[in-house]
């Protein structure tokens, strides 16, 4: 009997009315590009894992149909389901009945995290795709992962994740420019992508780079997963797997994607169907197993995650820095409505004032102007304008110990004037003018008079030493 005989016996034989799945495909811009994108014929197939716990059944089985009515039947290995130790045993063991899907149950709850290790340490394909047990997958969801995750194993790709509703299961189409973000107390949110991320990308279709991912639903290299040490199973209660998960990703040499092309339904519950381990969701566990393999897969420091994966996050400790910013010996300064190089002046409170600089991320400000370059190409003016939150051609984002664009990637250099002054009794202070201070490309730009000036501007604390930011 074929696979699809038998599934849709299982179906007359579970009476249970199952909701139909959406018929429409979600309408968004990207879609008309979606449907015309090839992919590899020989794509490798997925072991798909689903975690649950005392999930009605009519939910179970939408997020299993929809995922055997829109996958490609030679990606699907196998959807391998993991009862958290349900009330009813039943549930899953009725759900093995249909074709590629096979079912484990804990002995006691073990919680979200463990039970996924449970089922990537069980599955055979090469390719894990983690999802949750309340979703519905859409039309050529998966061929768009799974190629982006054959192309470069270190990738974890997520779809854009629409909402079904929690009232009538409606199919509710989410925006296709949100990526992962999160504030310091944890929080996941969406968020929009950063203007400069907009500009670069030429095509809608193109993978989002996200900081971090949603958590419920992503592919993900098994061999990468394993690498990198799975989850931490000390972890009891779901909500900051994703978090450690992402952050482990990126440090440790991977990348995070949102995919236009995928879309999965999920339906987002106002509160928590079912009680904790311990009646507690603040548990406090031991690190030091994950910091051991921190140094074993010799990961980046957060810092370096802040400054080239997630920069929008300002630190509130760095709120209001004040700094000097140098260039070789010379300092920058406005003088009038110029911007100048000149010597540097004074240490600390008694640094005039034309040499302070207020670091509030992203901008360089001095009361209500900041640095702001007038145009996004190479050799553009900086000039002081009125502060903008809006303006991305005021925003800046440290790097290491210089400063740089955040939209066109450019550092500082500066132009020295043909004849700068020959008394070695006189500082140079070199004028700003037009053409005079520049940014640039990080490679350097040679000045008139035939050397390399710094490439970059350095942040330096009050006292005049750099900082590493």
């Amino acid at each position: 009997m074929c696979q699809c005989n038998t599934y849709m016996l299982f179906l007359e034989r579970s009476e249970v009315k199952l909701p139909s799945l959406c018929d429409d495909c979600v309408i968004n811009p990207p879609l008309c590009r979606c449907a015309s994108l090839k992919y590899d014929s020989d794509l490798p197939s997925t072991s798909i894992i689903i975690t649950f716990h005392n999930e009605a059944r009519s939910t179970l089985l939408r997020t299993i149909k929809s995922v055997l009515m829109r996958s490609p039947y030679s990606l699907i290995q196998e959807i391998i389901l993991i009862d958290d130790f349900s009330d009813d045993p039943e549930d899953c063991q009725l759900l093995a009945q249909i074709p590629k899907v096979r079912c484990l149950r804990n002995e006691r709850r073990e919680g979200l995290i463990r039970s996924r290790v449970k089922g990537a340490n069980s599955a055979t394909a090469l390719i894990l795709t983690f999802l949750d047990s309340h979703c519905e997958v859409n039309t050529d969801w998966l061929q768009p992962m799974i190629q982006r995750v054959k192309e470069d194993r270190t990738r974890v790709v997520s779809p854009i994740i629409d909402v079904i509703s929690l009232d009538n299961f409606a199919y509710l189409a989410a925006s296709a420019d949100l990526r992962g973000g999160f504030d310091w107390s944890l929080h996941f949110k969406w968020e929009q992508i950063p203007i400069e991320q907009k500009m670069a990308r030429s095509d809608p279709t193109q993978a989002i780079r996200t900081p971090v991912i949603a958590g419920g639903i992503f592919v993900m290299d098994r061999s990468w997963f394993n690498h990198l040490g799975q989850y931490d199973t000390h972890m009891d209660i779901w909500g900051g797997e994703n978090f450690e998960l992402s952050f482990r990703v990126w440090m440790c040499g991977g990348s995070l994607e949102i995919l236009p092309c995928s879309r999965v339904g999920h339906v987002f519950r106002k509160r928590h169907p079912y009680d904790f381990p311990e009646g507690n969701a603040l548990t406090y566990i031991n690190i030091a197993d994950r910091l051991t393999l921190r140094r074993k897969l010799n990961c980046k420091p957060f810092r370096w995650y802040m400054e080239n994966v997630y920069p929008e996050l300002r630190v509130p400790e760095q709120d209001a820095v004040s700094s000097v910013m140098k260039q070789g010996g010379l300092c920058l300064e406005t003088r009038g409505p110029d911007l100048i190089l000149a010597e540097c002046r004074g240490l600390g409170v008694n640094r005039p004032q034309p040499q302070r600089w207020e670091l509030i991320e992203p901008h360089i400000r001095q009361q209500d102007l900041c640095l702001t370059i007038s145009g996004f190409t190479a050799g553009s003016k900086v000039v002081m304008e009125s502060c903008s939150s809006k303006e991305p051609r005021q925003k800046w984002k440290p790097k290491g110990t210089a400063l740089q664009h955040m939209v066109g990637g450019s550092a500082w250099t500066a132009r020295p004037p043909p004849a700068p002054p020959s008394s070695p009794s006189v500082a140079p202070s070199w004028p700003v003018r037009p053409g005079s201070l520049r940014s640039s490309p990080e490679r350097g730009e040679r000045g008139e008079t035939g050397g390399f000036w710094s490439r970059r501007t350095h942040i330096c604390s009050s006292s005049g030493s750099k900082e590493d930011i």
